[in-house]
């Protein structure tokens, strides 16, 4: 059975040209002009993910995620948007959306973006820890008005990603590498710590207050 999923948009040559991409690609499609067409829609149907222009005449599409997110709607959403930069992504996945894909765009792009969040939200229910965004392969903190990169080497990003895709993964590294990143993550995750599994690798938990911290990397 195809994978439905529901085109959010008030362009209407754009609806239809990704509708008819997506068909093309082997996904089922429903389309809706506007916030309150896709609330219809998700009252009557399950759909396996959405796509949603963020600027939209009416609800505009991140005021509508946040509803769906608040009415425990949990939906895999990619967000389109002609707004750029790293604040614009974080606003979007903050808001609850699951990826976030800038105009213009390849159609392949969005089927492999689609493909990924579905597969995703199957293996994945458990959130990224407060304050962490992962948008356009790099780690952010938006722990304020003005998020920035973690600023990872190659290897911490790579730890990073094992560790929290999803959270409570055990991943292989070597002690130097975990021990960089535990530190970076120290600096702006207050609660969040990187503890030895022995035998086995590593583990980002949430050890509460920093004054309870007691596990170090060996």
């Amino acid at each position: 059975m195809n994978k439905i999923i529901l085109i959010v948009d008030d362009d209407d040559m754009l609806r239809t040209t990704l509708a008819t991409g997506l068909n093309i690609a082997g996904f089922d499609t429903i389309t809706a002009d506007g916030a309150d067409t896709a609330q219809q829609i998700l009252s009557r149907i399950s759909v396996d993910a959405i796509v949603l222009d963020r600027m939209m005449v009416g609800t505009d599409g991140l005021t509508f995620l946040k509803q769906l997110r608040a009415q425990g709607n949990a939906t895999p959403v990619i967000m389109l948007t002609a707004m750029t930069g790293a604040e614009n992504a974080i606003d979007g996945l903050s808001g609850g959306a699951d990826d976030y894909l800038s105009k213009p765009f390849q159609l392949r792009e969005l089927v492999l973006r689609l493909e990924k969040i579905m597969q995703k939200r199957v293996i994945n229910h458990s959130p990224m820890p407060a304050g962490l965004i992962f948008t356009d392969d790099e780690f952010f903190v938006a722990n304020g008005d003005a998020p920035r990169a973690l600023g990872l080497s190659g290897e911490e990003k790579k730890l990073l990603q094992k560790l929290t895709m999803p959270v409570g993964n055990i991943a292989p590294s070597t002690p130097m590498v975990a021990k960089r990143l535990r530190n970076k993550l120290n600096v702006v995750l207050s609660n969040m710590d990187i503890i030895t599994i022995r035998g086995q690798g590593y583990k980002l938990v949430d050890l509460g207050p920093r004054t309870q911290q007691k596990d170090v990397i060996k």
